[in-house]
C-alpha cells in the first residue's frame, strides 16, 4: 500500500509522460482511483482534479494576460479586423514572430515563423486550437496547446511590458538583432548574378542570339503597334495553327513533338483538355470562333482552362489566350502568350519569336519586364525563411520589379559582399497607444 504523498508522486509522474486536457480530468481520475483504496478515493480524487485544472488554468490566464496586455497598443485595421504583429526574442534569444487577429469579439493568435496552430481565443471563456488556420485545414488540430503554446505566450507578454516602458529601445533592439534570414528585402540582381556564378540565368537559358533579338524588339516598339499583336478575323483552325508553331519553337528536351500532328491534335495531347466548348465549335467558321470568344455561342461553358496550352502548377503553365483588344467593342482579336514562371519563360519566349519568325500577330505578358530579367535590370525578392518560394514574388509591389525570389541564406559565402546592396522591408513597429492608462473596449 503506497503512502499518500507517494500515490500522489506516482500519479504526477505519470501524468508528465502523458498527454492530458482539462476536459478529461474526470475519465483520468475515474481510472486512477482503481489503483488506490477506497478509503481515500473522493480526498485524492479533489486532489488531483484541483491540480489538472490549477495548471490548465494558467495556461489560459497567460493566454487572458497577453490580450489584456494588447490592448494597451496601437493596432492595424484590415475592414473590421484588428491587427497586431508582435516580434519578440525568448529567454534564449530566440526571435519569434506573432501575428494577433481580433475578428468580432474572438481574437486568432498565429505563429508566422513555426509550425503551430493558431491559438483561438475567447477573453475569460476558452483557449483552443482554431480550426480553420494554421495545420489544422489540413485535418491536424493540436489538443494540447500549452505544450506548444505557453513559453512563447509568455515571452510574448513580457515583450509587450518591456515595450511599454520604452518603446523606441524596444523596437531598436528588433530593428538591430533580428535575424536577417528572417526579413523581407530587394536585391539588385545584377550583383547577385554578378557574385554567384551557378546562379540560373535566364538569358544563358534562351541564348545568346534569341536574347538579343527580344531585347530588339522590346526597344524598336513592336509591342505598341497593335498591327504587330492583333488579327482582323480568326478561327478555331487558327488558334490551332498558332499552337502548333508554339508547341515546335519552344520544344524542350523532355518534349516530342510530333510535327506531323495537326495543330489540333497537338492541342488535345499538350492543352489542360478543359477546353470550354472550343473543339466542338465549327473549327472553320469566323462567326461561330467570334461567338464563342464573346461567351453568346451555345457550346460556350466555363470553368475550364481553354487557353492553357501547356499544362502545368497555377504558376507554372503556359497559356495561348485570345482576346479582344477592347472589352466594349467586338472586334478584332488580340492574341498573347504568358508563361512568366522562371522554369518555363525561356520556353513562352522561345514560343513567341517562333510566331513572330512565322510573321503571326503575336504578343507576350510583360515584355519590357522580360527584358529586365533578360538584362538582370530587375530586382531578386528576399523572403524569410520560414516562408515558401511559391507565389512569393507576388508579396512585392508592381514597382518594386520582382519576378523572382531566393533566401537569403541562398546567397552563402557572398551574404557580406551583397549585404550593403539590399533595401529591406520595414518591420512592424509596436507602440504603446496614446492613453495606453486605459484599455481599449
Amino acid at each position: 500500500m503506497l503512502k499518500q504523498s507517494s500515490k500522489e508522486d506516482a500519479f504526477l509522474k505519470f501524468r508528465s509522460t502523458h498527454v492530458f486536457f482539462y476536459r478529461s480530468y474526470h475519465m483520468l481520475v475515474t481510472n486512477c482511483l482503481t489503483i488506490f483504496s477506497s478509503k481515500d478515493k473522493i480526498p485524492f480524487a479533489k486532489r488531483i482534479i484541483l491540480r489538472l485544472t490549477e495548471v490548465s488554468m494558467k495556461f489560459e490566464d497567460n493566454v487572458y494576460a497577453l490580450i489584456d496586455e494588447l490592448a494597451l497598443f496601437d493596432y492595424k485595421i484590415d475592414y473590421n479586423d484588428r491587427i497586431w504583429k508582435i516580434i519578440f526574442p525568448d529567454k534564449k534569444g530566440k526571435w519569434h514572430y506573432v501575428h494577433i487577429l481580433k475578428y468580432n469579439e474572438i481574437y486568432y493568435i498565429s505563429l508566422l515563423d513555426g509550425d503551430l496552430d493558431a491559438l483561438e481565443v475567447v477573453p475569460k471563456k476558452s483557449v483552443q486550437t482554431a480550426e480553420s488556420m494554421g495545420r489544422s485545414s489540413f485535418g491536424y488540430r493540436d489538443n494540447n496547446p500549452e505544450a506548444t503554446w505557453n513559453k512563447l505566450i509568455l515571452a510574448a507578454h513580457n515583450w509587450l511590458k518591456f515595450t511599454k516602458k520604452d518603446w523606441i529601445k524596444a523596437n531598436k533592439h528588433v530593428y538591430e538583432n533580428y535575424p536577417l534570414n528572417c526579413r523581407l528585402g530587394l536585391v539588385p540582381n545584377s550583383l547577385v548574378r554578378s557574385s554567384l556564378p551557378d546562379i540560373f540565368r535566364i538569358d544563358r537559358e534562351l541564348g545568346r542570339s534569341k536574347t538579343k533579338k527580344f531585347i530588339q524588339l522590346v526597344e524598336n516598339g513592336y509591342f505598341r503597334d497593335d498591327k504587330n499583336t492583333t488579327k482582323e478575323t480568326m478561327t478555331a483552325n487558327d488558334f490551332f495553327n498558332y499552337c502548333k508553331i508554339a508547341y515546335i519553337a519552344g520544344q524542350t528536351k523532355s518534349d516530342d513533338i510530333d510535327k506531323n500532328l495537326s495543330g489540333r491534335e497537338l492541342y488535345k495531347r499538350y492543352a489542360d483538355g478543359r477546353d470550354n466548348g472550343l473543339l466542338e465549335i465549327d473549327p472553320s467558321s469566323t462567326k461561330e470562333f467570334a461567338e464563342w470568344i464573346d461567351g453568346t455561342h451555345p457550346k460556350k461553358s466555363t470553368g475550364g482552362h481553354p487557353w492553357e496550352i501547356k499544362r502545368g502548377g497555377n504558376t507554372t503553365h503556359i497559356d495561348l489566350y485570345v482576346s479582344r483588344p477592347s472589352y466594349y467593342l467586338k472586334e478584332k482579336f488580340q492574341i498573347t502568350l504568358s508563361g512568366a514562371s522562371i522554369g518555363r519563360l525561356k520556353e513562352t519566349v522561345c514560343m513567341f519569336l517562333g510566331l513572330y519568325d512565322a510573321g503571326k500577330p503575336i504578343t507576350i505578358d510583360n515584355p519590357e519586364g522580360i527584358r529586365k530579367r533578360l538584362l538582370a535590370q530587375d530586382n531578386l525578392g528576399i523572403i524569410p525563411k520560414h516562408q515558401s518560394l511559391h507565389r512569393a514574388n507576388q508579396i512585392f509591389r508592381e514597382e518594386d520589379s520582382v519576378f523572382d525570389v531566393l533566401y537569403f541564406d541562398d546567397l552563402g559565402r557572398y551574404k557580406t559582399r551583397i549585404k550593403p546592396f539590399i533595401t529591406w522591408k520595414p518591420l512592424p513597429i509596436l507602440k504603446p497607444t496614446a492613453h495606453s492608462g486605459t484599455k481599449l473596449q
